[in-house]
């Protein structure tokens, strides 16, 4: 019988080796531009549009910028689904 990644990994690898890789995944995916965390979501500009009731080229503008406004920021990243923390 197939086993799953899932039950392959828990079985040969520690707890604490498990919890270390989801913190670094987690790290990754905050260094991601938007463009890139759209697309690891599955999302396409048309769809994070619909989702911000705005128009689909406004999201390719968004994503070209080299710097947007926090607030702007943390919509984007809302719609997709995560939660923005600034630590200043």
């Amino acid at each position: 019988m197939a086993k799953s990644f899932d039950q392959l990994v828990r079985r040969t690898t520690t707890r604490r080796t498990r919890q270390r890789a989801a913190k670094q995944t987690q790290e990754l995916l905050a260094e991601l531009p938007v463009s890139q965390l759209r697309l690891v979501l599955g999302k396409s500009q048309r769809e994070l549009a619909a989702m911000l009731g705005i128009k689909q080229p406004s999201i390719a503008k968004l994503e070209k910028q080299s710097d947007m406004q926090i607030s702007t920021l943390r919509t984007i990243i809302h719609a997709l689904g995560g939660k923005l923390d600034v630590v200043a």
